[in-house]
């Protein structure tokens, strides 16, 4: 009789473990499945609707830093194999649910020459138009853009700081926005007419004498089925002056004014 009581007992003491077990059991499948549908969404998220972007180059100073951070609406120009993951197989041609970008958008898309690279650039012409560089001066349609004066832009570096002429773009649409001309009689002031092929598109860099975009021919006119989307939004930027490996220096590193900013 006393071994079945401490068996008894035994049992009783060993059933609340039990019960704990299975709500450990159950904690962790609630978790497993938590992180997976994040991830998913996640994935969704970055697939169809945003994608990051970071900016390397200077080429769309000043509204553009090295440095930023952006999400990229990939919807708003609709998807083409270059927006969509198709892991290397062309599953369709063109572009599904598009739009065209209008003029001033700031867009994210292929280089023409080299599809594996992303470059970003501000669209400037429109299928159809007539594009030309005379002295400094953007003409669309043979018509002279709206430029003005806008004082200096301080571009600064980790070694140095500089003023670079400053100037308000106003395209026939009415988008205004900040270009730079750091260099007189650049050989990009002055180019020949660019008449814009149908379902493509001419787009610059608004730091206009350092950028690389539609005036050369290792770019070119922008077919639509290589654009990825519209820029929106920079939710970080950091310059590169901070250390990876000193977190005192990052505070200072990051551009707090900058956070959060919509793109123009």
């Amino acid at each position: 009789m006393p071994d079945v009581d401490k068996s008894a007992e035994a049992a009783k003491a060993e059933a609340p473990k039990t019960e704990a077990a299975k709500k450990k059991d159950g904690g962790w499948f609630e978790l497993i499945r938590t992180v997976f549908y994040a991830v998913l969404i996640a994935l969704v998220v970055r697939t169809f609707a945003y994608e990051p972007f970071n900016i390397p180059s200077g080429s769309m100073k000043p509204t553009l830093l090295i440095g930023d951070y952006l999400f990229v609406s990939k919807f708003a120009y609709g998807y083409s194999k270059y927006s969509l993951p198709t892991f290397g197989i062309d599953l369709f041609e063109g572009r599904i649910f598009g739009s065209d970008p209008e003029r001033g958008d700031v867009a994210v898309f292929r280089k023409p020459t080299e599809p594996d690279i992303d470059f970003i650039k501000r669209i400037i012409g429109l299928p159809g138009d007539r594009i030309q560089m005379i002295d400094g001066l953007l003409h669309i349609n043979d018509q002279p853009v709206d430029l003005t004066a806008d004082g200096e832009f301080i571009d600064e570096t980790c070694s140095r700081s500089r003023e670079v002429p400053q100037f308000i773009e106003t395209l026939p649409n009415g988008v205004s926005h900040l270009v730079l001309n750091e260099i007189d009689g650049h050989y990009l002031d002055t180019t020949e007419v660019y008449l814009v092929p149908e379902g493509h598109f001419f787009a610059m860099g608004d730091n206009r004498d350092q950028s690389s975009d539609s005036r050369v021919a290792s770019v070119g006119f922008i077919p639509a089925e290589n654009l990825i989307g519209r820029a929106e939004i920079i939710f970080f930027s950091a310059d590169t002056c901070g250390s990876l490996y000193n977190p005192l220096t990052w505070p200072s590193s990051i551009r707090w004014g900058r956070l959060f900013m919509s793109i123009e």
